[in-house]
């Protein structure tokens, strides 16, 4: 019998993994910014973004989709961009100051609490909400801070056959660490690959005009090797499940990730992966 979800001490959990990860993002953002700032840039366009507009950011991360909206609102809007994660949120105010972007506030807040003010033309969340213990509850709290008409542009990850950046090497890595199957609703990046899960969830919560697109991501890796650093690196569960490892096993599990990588290596010897990704649209 699966035991209860306790959802604090996941959060908990969860903003320790992601700090412990800060430091591997801040390794790679540039490589996986390349790749995935097409979808940044759909989920500003669905969410109608425009100059001027004050734009709420769930779960930023390295600062996305926030960076890219605070491009798009200019020097009259404004950008606040949430995370739990302290050093996650650096890692975005870096990148805004690099740029020049000055119209952007990073808060530390849990997606579920949101310790923002005032209304917003615009929320955004870019592969976040999987993460949400209460998700119906988040999406509440989101719509309260928007604004009548006001629309949220959101991004998850599809089945674990259309993502293998996530799941490559997983079975693998399952059986050498001697883990069970993940139980059927595991708060992980693919939980809301089943679209009705989400659009259910936000018009229980009050939105309306749900919109769904699909489009692909394509990650390029310099070699086989480089893919299994790069999970390593910024995968915040991956992480944890390493640190629980002998030394041994951990080499054994970097060898099974890496030697599963090896099949979408090309003739250059490198790595690239095409990866589905799930967007959606509401209003408010």
């Amino acid at each position: 019998m699966t035991e209860p979800l306790d959802a604090e001490r996941f959060k908990q959990d969860q903003q320790r993994d992601w700090d412990a990860a800060a430091a591997g993002w801040k390794k790679w953002w540039p490589l996986f910014e390349r790749s995935a700032q097409h979808v940044s840039d759909r989920l500003v366009d669905l969410a109608a973004v425009k100059a001027g507009d004050r734009v709420l950011d769930i779960a930023t991360g390295n600062g996305e989709p926030a960076v890219t909206a605070a491009r798009r609102v200019g020097p009259s809007g404004r950008v606040i961009a949430t995370d739990q994660s302290a050093g996650m949120l650096a890692i975005g105010r870096e990148r805004a100051a690099a740029v020049g972007l000055h119209n952007i506030e990073f808060l530390q807040s849990d997606a579920e609490q949101l310790g923002v003010d005032g209304a917003f033309d615009a929320a955004l969340c870019r592969w976040g909400l999987m993460f949400m213990p209460d998700l119906t509850g988040a999406l509440k709290r989101i719509r309260a801070h928007l604004k009548p008409g006001a629309r949220f542009a959101t991004a998850v990850w599809s089945t674990p056959d259309k993502v293998p950046m996530i799941t490559l090497g997983a079975d693998a890595v399952r059986r050498l660490a001697k883990l069970p199957p993940p139980p059927p609703n595991a708060l992980d990046p693919l939980r809301l690959a089943d679209t009705s899960i989400l659009q259910s969830a936000l018009q229980e919560a009050g939105f309306h005009d749900v919109v769904i697109e699909r489009m692909q991501v394509v990650w390029e890796m310099a070699s086989p090797a480089d893919f299994a650093e790069f999970r390593r690196d910024v995968a915040a569960p991956f992480r944890a499940l390493l640190e629980r490892q002998t030394p041994e096993m951990r080499d054994q599990i970097i060898a099974a990730v890496t030697d599963a990588a090896r099949a979408y290596a090309a003739a250059d010897g490198k790595v690239r992966t095409a990866n589905e990704t799930i967007l959606f649209c509401a209003a408010n």
